[in-house]
Formats: C-alpha cells, structure tokens, sequence
C-alpha cells in the first residue's frame, strides 16, 4: 500500500531532547567510569589486600598469572586468562558465568551489524510512526474509523489513519523478529551443548566426597537409622554405601556451640584489653588467614591451655600491659544486685563450664530427622540413585544430589516439611507485597519522565528545568536512572534476607532463589510494571492534548498509546543501559561497599580474630549481579527492531563487554566464591532469555498490529508457538544434563562421541583436578561441625602473654 508521506516535524518526544539527555547521560557516566578505572588501576598493586585478595589468600588461585604493578599492564595479562584457567581456579559457576556474557557480546555484535546496515536506514527513510500523534488533532475521522477496512465506500471524508502512513516498511518487523529470535535460540542451543560437554567432563574425572553421596529426604520413621538406611540402599544393587550421616534434632547442641562462641570472643576482648594493641597502619600488616585448625579431635586439643595455639602471634599487639578489664556482674531479685569481677576470669570460668556442656552434649543420642547424607562408593551408583525413583509411595524416600559439605546449612536439616512449607509460603507473601510496594514507587519515578506531571507538584521547578537543558535532563533521565540503579543494588540484600529464611538446606539452594526474586524484580517491576506506568503518564499527556476529541475513548485508541511505551521509554532505558555500563561498572572494580564499610569495621576491630575476619576475600554472589545483566539483555533484545534499536544494542554491547571484563578479574582474582553448585545457573539462564524472546515477539506482533499490518501481525503467531515449544522441549531435553552426569561419561574413555578435556588445565593445575568442595570445619565428611568441631583457644599471642606471665608475678595468668 502506498500511503501519503507527511513532512518530518518531529515526533511527540523531541528529537532533540533526547539527543541532549543522552548526551548528557553519557558525558556523565564517562567521567564518573574513567575516574573510577582509573582510582583502581592507581590503588591496585597499593592495596593488594583487597585487590588481589583471593589471588593471595587462596590457593585456587595460586598459579593464575601474575598481574604486573604497572598502571595498565595488567589489562592483556587478565584478557589472556584462558578459559580452561577459569575453569580450574573459579570452578563451572564462574565458567558458566563468563560464557553468558560471551554469549549475548555474539549475539549483541550480530544484531548491531543488522541494526546499523537495514533497520536503521529504513526507520530513517521510510518509518512514519513517530509523527501518528502529531497527526491526530488534524484529523477529523471519528476514533471507531481510525482504520478503514475493504468495502469502505469514500464519501469524501479524510482518509483514515492507516493510508496516512506509508506500512511497506514494516516487513522489516516481521523478518527481523524471526532472524533475531532464530539467532538466539541458536546460540543458546549451541552454547548450552559446549557448556554441557565441559561439564559432564569436569565433573566425571573427579570422585569428591560430594560427588558420590545422595540427599535422601522423606525417610519414613521406621527406616531413620544409619543401619537401615544403608541395607535399603543396598538392597538396590546400584553400589555399596561407604557412610550415612542421619540428620538428627541437633538444635540444642547448635545452641551451645554458638553461645560458647559469643564467649569466646568475649574472652578474646578481654584478654586483648589486657595486653594492649595499636591498629595497623597498612591491610598488608593483618592476617590475611584464620590459623588452620587440625580436625582430628582428640582430648588434648580440649583439655589444652587458652593461649596454646602457636599461629596466633599478631603484630598489633603490643607488649605492655593494661590494667586487667572488669565486668558487672547482676543477681539477686530482678537482677537489682550487681558486683564488679576480673572479666578474664569470669569469661575463661563461663567458657569452661560451656566446654563441658558441649562435650556432654556430643555424647546425647538426639532424635532423627527424615533427612540423611548417603555416600556411595562410586559416582555411577550415585547418579544411578538421584535419577530413579526409589519409593512406590509419594513423598517417602526421595533422592537428590547433595550439596558441597562447606555448602550445607546444618540448623536447617532438622526442620520439619511443614515448617519449610509454611516458611516458604509467607515468603512468598511477603514478595507479593513487596512487589505492590515497589509499584508506588516505580509511579514517583515514572512520574519524573513527564514534564506536565512535575508541574502538577512544582510548577516553578517545571518552569526552571524548561529553561535550563542540562537540568532538566539530569532530572528527566539522570535522576530516574540513578534511583533505579541504587533499587538494583538495595533489592537484592532484602531478596537475600528472605531467601535464607525460607529453610533450605544448602547456600547453593539459597544462591538460586536469589537469582530468582531478584530476576523477578527487575524484569516484572523495573521492566513490565515500569513500562506500563511509563505509558500511564505519557498517556495523560496525549489525552491533555487531544482535548474533547478523546474524550471519548475506544478500547482501539488505549491499545494504541499502550503500544507506544517501548519507543516513548527507549531514551529512559538508553541512559539506563549507559549509566550501568560506563559509569557504575568500574566502581565494583574498585568494590566500593567494601572500601567504605572498611573504616566502620575497622573501628570496631579489638581482637586478633576481628582483624583476621576484616580482610577475608569479599563474596562474589551470583544471585546479586546475574539478574541484571538478564535485564540488560532482554532489554536489548526488545528494542532491537524499534526506532532508536540500534543505540539500545550498541550501549548494551558496550555494557557487556565492559562487564565481562570486570567481573572476570573479581571472580579471579579479587572476591570469594562458592564452587560446587555445577553451573546450575545455567539453566535459569537460558530460561529467561527465552521469556524475553516471547516477549519481544508479542512487542513486534503488537507493534504491527497497532501499525495496521494486522495481516504482518499474525505472522509472528507461528514464532510464539514455536518458542514456546522449544522452551518447554529445553527444559525436557537439556535440564537434566546440566543437574546429572551422563552415565556414558563417566565412561568416556571407551566412547569417541564425548569429548576429552584430559590435559586441560583443570586437570592438572588443581590438585589432579580435584573439586574444591571441602569444609573448614569438617573437612570431606557431611557431619554436623558442632559434633566435631574442635574447641578452639583464644586468638592472642602466646609471646606477649609469656611475657605477662612472668613480670605479673602470678597475678591470676599462671593458670592460663
């Protein structure tokens, strides 16, 4: 159809303006990104301690290359890491991790090359859309006629909408939305089948603890024993069982082991008081590890003096002595009476008689839970149980793989089914209502994107910012981008808090429900509700404008104005995208909540222990960074075929290359992580890329139907269906091979079909390729650290107490 063209204006939202507010945005995020790169790259190889902290304290990380003290030197060193190098000293979460933003810079670079070479001169030259509002004050056709259909007979009347507006164009719509959605299911297929193939090998060489035992819950009453538990095991014939460690109701004895360990620490205070200390000048004079503790309990380790540990020495203590430190103690009625007495010895008393009562309590017999830690003596029979059904009844004797002893939460074990239930429940109340909460304020925010509902709160501020470009730009983009960045950053702590209420049983377990509520914050809040809000306030602005002649509103026209939020958002997510990616990633090089929570922590430091736990690796949680890169992306993937596409995916082209870079270097060689959750995010991935496909096919399908191309529209139908069913065929054929190892890989040296990655470097430069999944406390075994736990000394340095003990001339410290 060829339509009438109408000179280019401008369209509603001034080209302009957006031009100058992301100009802006970019100049500031530009200034605020390189000053912060730069401030790392000075501070770096100065504040080793925290820069290089995993590199120096954790021998994963031992023979990564070194980074040279240089001002830039260590940019190629970092872009040379392999990946067989990540894999060895990150383990498969950080590889998965790294692979996605591989995976969408591909996508990314493609999309782009199409963007800038077809989409882009079409919209420029033929895309008309922009000026329909502009068009329709002038346009004397009622609202029902705004389309005229076949057998419309001309009475004279101005044509309708849909033969002002040239519609040829919109092809593009619909062959783009099939080659970029082909494109990412391609890649996702392609990177998941690799991911897979490095898996299954990684983990197949290996025979940890944690490979080889089952979680096996719902164990009927008359079967909780470690006898019974291993002859109906074995009654199976899948493998012989090596140990069971039964859950029992050990809250009692958690109990004490952390009342002893408030103790402790308060002996540690007292004791420190005592001798005296200086704060340390520099991170690099502080421990930079807590002594090793030798788990093998025996009773001299018990039974030995407070101040026998020989690694304790510290270098802020110093040698003299203060006056011994006094407590209040209360009695009597309502604890009315109280009297001073020797801290030291009051503490040191206390933590004896704890110490007996741990040891009694180790000796009780407590009742079993319906959960136990089962290992075999092979990774096939362990894989062979978790993918059967073991039990004809439902809900009784369930398998699942079990996590990494350092992983699991031990005061969970014995909580009942009903009590997860129900805490599961009002966890999920308490997001719903949150989620309502966050609508109030994604309105306010909303509400700063439209000029008319800032002059109905402060007419002369509207008036200033009119005046003024640059404010009014800050206010319109920079502020709004701003508060939905720092709701990025305080969402997840909150997320975090919940998560770990809801009683699960590993961290792993925990990271993967973060991912989830925050993933459902950002893309159902700061995304759908956002949006639709966003569309609320332009869509009052239209109706202002149009006066008397939408007053009368058709069900067609409020589709139309709602179609229209993405490309009146385009510039809101534009400086959004521009202020993640070049002016707030290069501060979590710099990890900035850790330098500035350093000093408040540092005040409160009194103990040797205090000291050593300051300046432990910070922990890299993929549950806080990976659902807003998921955000990044789909948002990228929305905008692709719109006006302004082409700026979105370039920006986030930049944001993931940026990202992909900083995070490589944190998960290296700066923060701590947990290993042996096996790439499991991967799949949460995957999923939610494909819910952002579909939601940008029913986008374009919406797009062209609003355009009039309502036969173009139902073109997309087929699309839908079609992602839909490789969603669902996904989740059947690829899931289980990123939660289970092939029971043919365990055997890959007699099949040629699966791939060897026996000279990779995780395979020898990481003790034979053994998986980090062991505990500080408990070592290989799953057994509960408050059974075997070694009761440890005060942290304070045995050579300045020798000192005190001979000048004090017996002054209580004899007997320590």
């Amino acid at each position: 159809m060829d339509g009438l063209r109408i000179a280019k204006n401008g369209p509603l939202n001034d080209r302009a303006k957006v031009t100058t507010d992301l100009a802006t945005q970019a100049t500031i995020s530009i200034v605020l990104g390189l000053s912060a790169f730069l401030t790392f790259c000075f501070l770096r190889p100065r504040w080793t301690g925290l820069y290089a902290a995993r590199k120096r304290q954790k021998n994963d990380a031992a023979k990564l290359p070194d980074l040279p003290d240089t001002l830039f030197g260590w940019i190629p060193v970092l872009y040379k890491v392999t990946e067989e190098e990540v894999l060895a000293s990150a383990g498969l979460d950080a590889f998965v991790f790294l692979a996605f933003f591989k995976m969408a810079i591909k996508y990314l670079a493609f999309v782009l090359f199409f963007c800038l070479t077809v989409i882009y001169p079409v919209h420029r030259n033929f895309d008309t859309s922009d000026e329909l509002p502009k068009l329709l004050p002038n346009t004397t056709a009622p609202i029902t006629r705004m389309f005229r259909t076949e057998g419309d007979a001309d009475d004279g009347t101005p044509p309708p909408i849909n033969e002002l507006i040239s519609t040829d164009y919109l092809w593009v719509y619909v062959v783009f939305v099939y080659l970029f959605s082909l494109a990412a299911i391609y890649l996702i297929v392609n990177e998941t089948k690799r991911i897979i193939r490095v898996r299954q090998t990684y983990l197949s060489t290996h025979s940890s603890v944690t490979d080889r035992t089952i979680r096996l819950s719902g164990i009927p009453r008359h079967l909780r024993s470690e006898e019974k538990i291993k002859e109906t095991i074995e009654e199976l014939e899948i493998g012989k069982v090596e140990s069971v460690m039964l859950c029992r109701e050990w809250e009692e004895l958690d109990e004490l082991v952390r009342e002893r360990t408030s103790m402790l620490r308060k002996l540690e205070e007292a004791w420190t008081a005592h001798l005296g200390f200086h704060r340390p000048t520099a991170m690099e004079r502080l421990p930079r590890d807590r002594p090793q503790n030798n788990f093998q309990e025996t009773d001299e380790d018990e039974q030995s003096g407070l101040l026998s540990n020989e690694n304790v020495d510290q270098a802020h203590v110093t040698s003299y002595v203060h006056d011994r430190p006094m407590t209040r103690l209360r009695f009597g009625f309502l604890n009315l009476q109280s009297r001073r007495v020797d801290a030291i010895n009051y503490y040191e008393e206390k933590l004896r008689k704890l110490d007996d009562k741990v040891k009694e309590a180790r000796k009780k017999q407590y009742p079993p839970t319906p959960l136990a830690f089962v290992t075999l003596d092979s990774i096939a029979a362990c894989q062979m149980a978790v993918q059967a059904i073991i039990d004809p009844e439902p809900m009784q004797l369930m398998v699942n793989t079990a996590p990494a002893p350092a992983d699991v939460v031990w005061k969970n074990t014995y909580l009942s089914r009903s009590n997860r239930m129900t805490r599961a429940w009002a966890i999920t109340a308490i997001v719903t209502l949150l989620t309502i909460l966050w609508w109030f304020v994604l309105l306010a925010i909303a509400a700063l994107l439209n000029m008319d509902s800032i002059r109905k709160v402060s007419p002369s501020l509207a008036d200033a910012l009119e005046q003024h470009k640059i404010g009014r730009a800050l206010v319109q983009t920079g502020l709004p981008t701003l508060v939905i960045s720092l709701l990025n950053v305080i969402a997840p702590y909150l997320y975090e808090w919940l998560s770990n209420l809801q009683g699960m049983i590993s961290q792993g377990d925990v990271e993967m429900s973060i991912i989830s509520k925050n993933y459902f914050f950002t893309f159902f809040n700061l995304f759908l509700v956002f949006t639709v809000f966003g569309t609320a306030s332009n869509f009052t602005q239209a109706q202002e404008q149009l006066g008397d002649q939408l007053r009368d509103l058709s069900p067609s026209r409020i589709s139309w104005v709602l179609a229209q939020a993405l490309g009146m958002l385009a510039p809101f997510y534009m400086n959004l995208i521009v202020l993640q990616g070049l002016g707030l990633f290069p501060f979590r090089l710099l990890e900035f909540g850790a330098v500035s929570l350093y000093p408040v922590y540092l005040m409160g430091a009194k103990t040797p222990r205090d000291y050593a736990e300051l300046v432990q690796p910070p922990m890299f949680s993929y549950g806080f960074f990976l659902p807003q890169t998921l955000f990044i992306f789909i948002i990228c993937i929305v905008y692709s075929i719109l006006p302004k596409g082409e700026l979105v995916t370039f920006f986030g082209l930049i944001y993931f290359v940026i990202g992909s870079f900083i995070y490589k270097y944190q998960l290296l060689y700066a923060m701590d992580h947990r290993q042996h959750s096996t790439g499991r995010a991967w799949s949460i991935i995957c999923h939610r890329i494909i819910v952002g496909l579909l939601v940008f096919q029913l986008a374009m399908a919406g797009q062209l139907a609003l355009l009039t191309a309502l036969k173009r529209s139902l073109l997309v139908v087929p699309l839908f269906v079609g992602t839909v069913w490789f969603g669902l065929f996904y989740r059947k054929s690829y899931d289980p091979l990123m939660r289970f190892i092939a029971l043919r890989s365990l055997h890959r040296d007699d099949d040629a079909d699966i791939i060897s990655l026996s000279q990779s470097r995780f395979d020898t430069e990481t003790e034979g390729g053994r998986i980090v999944d062991t505990s500080e406390e408990t070592g290989l075994r799953f057994i509960n650290p408050s059974l075997i736990v070694p009761l440890e000394d005060a942290w304070v340095s045995k050579k300045q107490a020798d000192g005190v003990n001979h000048d004090a001339n017996g002054g209580g410290e004899d007997s320590v």
